[in-house]
């Protein structure tokens, strides 16, 4: 890890317990000499404004310890810096951190930032909003709506997401009109969600390796869903769900370092690494090379 100072900053919505355990995770750093110091945010807004404070104060690294939302969150105020983004991983799916060869637990991914090397790592952004993994519209944050709808009512439950996707996929029909500009092409269609990743990893973990191979060289893969009927979009999803679905059958794939896609609603819903955030449209996505200064395990490259 660079020379201190240090901060971590830490999505600590759980409330008390998930407070205490930030303070227990961030011992060894400090019995490493490297006194971190920790901001416990308990709004999530505030993630990345926290982080441009920390970085504008002088900290050399920002940690950020959550999930792929909250590292997203302090990458933003990053990017394009010297600061250094560490990781400690909490969330469900952390891909962010796997994809850079973290271990996945925290406690071990907390070693491998004391004896970790920096790398620079790509990133992307949707109208100068940054994402690691993901950024869609259409479906899938609609589908992040009802969760949220859901889990409000019912609470936190693996089945309760269940049901909210369900719900979502069996009424959703509101395919949208779209011009999709890809690296200076454009295309007219119809379709229920647009979905780009810049994340290999993620894409890996779901078999679709001709997105892989587009990331890999340094594009964004694209996906765009056909227009389909109401009982069609289940289909759809259970294929995907089943990684068995794949590009120019399923749907269309194309490569582009910069994608622009206009829609007739001036304002929509974007998804971002699984946040919900409006945009004003057009929505415009680029690949940003070596956008981050990351620490990674030692002897590993950047994904």
């Amino acid at each position: 890890m660079p020379d201190t100072p240090i901060c971590v900053i830490a999505n600590a919505g759980s409330g008390k317990k998930g407070a205490a355990r930030i303070h227990a995770l961030v011992e060894p750093l400090r019995a490493a000499g490297l006194n971190p110091e920790v901001r416990l945010i308990r709004h999530g807004a505030r993630l990345t404004a926290e982080a441009e404070r920390a970085r504008n104060e002088g900290f050399a690294t920002i940690v950020a310890a959550g999930g792929d939302g909250t590292v997203c969150a302090v990458a933003q105020a990053l990017a394009g810096s010297e600061a250094v983004l560490g990781i400690i991983p909490l969330g469900t799916f952390n891909f962010f951190a796997r994809s850079l060869g973290l271990p996945e637990t925290a406690e071990a991914a907390v070693e491998a930032l004391i004896h970790g090397q920096v790398e620079s790592v790509a990133a992307a952004e949707v109208n100068g909003r940054l994402f690691l993994n993901n950024a869609s519209l259409g479906l899938y944050p609609a589908l992040l709506e009802k969760r949220e709808k859901v889990y409000a009512k019912y609470g936190r439950s693996r089945w309760a997401a269940y049901w909210s996707a369900l719900r979502t996929l069996t009424t959703y029909d509101r395919p949208s009109r779209l011009r999709i500009i890809t690296d200076g092409r454009a295309t007219h269609l119809r379709s229920p969600m647009v979905f780009v990743a810049q994340n290999a990893y993620q894409l890996e973990q779901y078999g679709l390796q001709d997105g892989v191979d587009l990331i890999r060289q340094g594009k964004l893969a694209v996906y765009v869903a056909p227009e389909l009927r109401r009982w069609q979009v289940l289909g759809f999803s259970i294929r995907m769900f089943l990684r068995v679905a794949r590009p120019y059958r399923d749907f269309t794939l194309e490569g582009a370092t910069e994608v622009e896609i206009e829609t007739r609603a001036p304002r929509r819903t974007i998804a971002r690494d699984g946040e919900r955030e409006k945009m004003q449209a057009p929505f415009r996505f680029r690949a940003l090379p070596a956008a981050l200064r990351v620490i990674v395990p030692s002897g590993t490259g950047a994904a």
